[in-house]
């Protein structure tokens, strides 16, 4: 869904890390995550599953891996919490 986000803090050597976000930029894309041989794959999809975008890390480089969905706004309404 677009607004998806990943955040992906790899290890740059020595005490330095650096963050990487790969967002899906338009409606009815999503983010995928892959991890096959050693590498960490992040890709933004579309609907038909064609890889629009890769992101590629070393596994063993690799710190954190977060993923932000976007809520639905029916969930949202639904929780409850008066505002």
């Amino acid at each position: 869904m677009k607004g998806d986000r990943v955040e992906i803090v790899v290890d740059v050597g020595g005490s330095a890390t650096r963050t990487y976000e790969v967002v899906a930029t338009r409606a009815g894309r999503r983010v995928e995550i892959g991890h096959r041989r050693g590498v960490v794959e992040v890709s933004e999809v579309t609907r038909t599953g064609t890889v629009v975008r890769t992101a590629r890390f070393m596994a063993n480089r690799v710190l954190a891996l977060v993923e932000h969905p976007v809520s639905d706004r029916r969930d949202d309404a639904s929780d409850g919490v008066a505002d």
